[in-house]
């Protein structure tokens, strides 16, 4: 045991002397900056605006769960990684294994499978065979391929870049793989924002370091998201991006900006929003409702950074049947109070300009949540998907004349399949 009774003691007195407790005061701070987001900008620039009616709602959850789903069937998307492996001789590699699962569950849907091999080594005298097409296995119910990034284009996060483009890629070629297998009444969750955000920045920024921008994999991902938007738009396929976990800072980082505003308790978006949301701080009799936001354009997002332009179109300039606008990032947020976490949905303006659109997604996305708090076919793509601990072991031992780059830290904390 490495703190003892003493231990625990000492730092709860620690805890007892950071008070940082506000909740009257956030409550009022959270409502009076809501009331800016019908329209927030910044150097004259839209950073956030309301569309339609700026406002926060509730729902009950048990007579939310009584409700019926609107829709007839559910698809999902979700992929497992290896994350990123190093190799003693310089090597990267990362696995990733994509699949879709359905309510109700398809079990032919659910066995086609995409797996990508993403490669990076600086050296070009590496040789390592990539394949120019697929390569099919389980009787053609799934198919796999190598990409190598080019020498030279990674000096600098070298692991995030090679995930990037093995999820990315694995989990947009899957979905067009398997778009006109779906039923055009249905609905489709992403796991985790609608554009590769990640992806996308490093394509627009100027680095020498990080120059993703010019791989022609990271095109195509760009290219298979535009191409995925343009379905569910031109055929009015309601899809969203489920964000379990948001990261964005613009919208406080743009209020902190503005004179007279930078007195606020909040670095990240998803905090103030919490605060926004929550019925009662005290914890007490809200466990029984969700509550949620209007929907909102975020026309200039990009994570945290205030970019010139930041439109999917931009970063290698994809072909696209809309206008620009209908590529917009959209979304609204949600607050389960029985969890004590919240949500972003997300999905492309062309889908959500559409006011019954807008209301029938937020209604599946609160049907779903009050009956199991996180989608039920998110967790099952999230299942199938999954690449576990024993999985990854198995596929590194299949390098064998290679040897995994270990450090003392890996020896140390390990890792485990949470």
């Amino acid at each position: 045991m490495t703190l003892e009774q003493v231990h625990i003691k000492a730092i709860s007195h620690l805890a007892h002397q950071i008070d940082l407790c506000r909740d009257d005061e956030d409550a009022k701070t959270a409502s009076d900056l809501f009331e800016m987001l019908r329209e927030l900008r910044y150097d004259g620039e839209v950073v956030l605006r309301s569309i339609g009616e700026l406002r926060r709602s509730k729902v009950n959850v048990d007579q939310m769960a009584l409700s019926r789903d609107p829709f007839g069937i559910t698809y999902s998307c979700d992929s497992g990684s290896t994350n990123p492996i190093s190799f003693d001789n310089g090597l990267f590699v990362d696995f990733c294994h994509c699949a879709l699962a359905s309510t109700p569950t398809d079990l032919g849907l659910h066995r086609r499978r995409t797996i990508v091999s993403a490669t990076y080594s600086p050296s070009s005298k590496v040789t390592i065979n990539t394949t120019d097409g697929w390569e099919m296995f389980d009787e053609d119910e799934g198919r796999c391929k190598i990409v190598r990034i080019q020498p030279g284009l990674l000096n600098k996060r070298i692991k995030r870049m090679v995930h990037n483009i093995a999820i990315y890629l694995s989990e947009s070629e899957h979905i067009l793989w398997m778009m006109d297998r779906l039923e055009k009444d249905g609905f489709f969750i992403m796991d985790g924002p609608i554009y590769p955000k990640q992806l996308m920045y490093w394509m627009v920024v100027e680095s020498d370091d990080i120059r993703i921008r010019y791989d022609p994999h990271a095109k195509k991902i760009l290219q298979n998201y535009i191409d995925i938007m343009d379905h569910h738009i031109g055929n009015r396929i309601p899809i969203v991006g489920f964000v379990k976990n948001p990261e964005d800072m613009q919208i406080m980082q743009t209020i902190k900006k503005q004179g007279g505003r930078v007195d606020i308790p909040w670095v990240m978006d998803a905090q103030f929003f919490k605060n926004a949301l929550s019925l009662d701080r005290n914890g007490q009799g809200n466990n029984r409702y969700i509550t949620y936001t209007n929907w909102f354009m975020q026309p200039n997002q990009f994570y945290e950074k205030m970019l010139d332009s930041t439109s999917p179109l931009v970063a290698g300039s994809p072909d696209h049947k809309f206008g620009r606008g209908d590529y917009s990032l959209t979304f609204f947020m949600v607050y389960v109070p029985m969890m004590d976490v919240i949500f972003k949905v997300e999905s492309p303006y062309g889908i959500t300009k559409n006011e019954d659109m807008r209301n029938i997604i937020t209604r599946k996305i609160l049907y779903d949540l009050s009956v199991s708090g996180v989608p039920t076919t998110l967790l099952k793509a999230d299942s199938i998907a999954k690449i576990r601990l024993g999985e990854k072991e198995q596929i590194i031992g299949q390098f064998d004349d290679l040897k995994v780059d270990t450090k003392y830290n890996d020896i140390r904390w390990g890792e485990n399949d949470d």
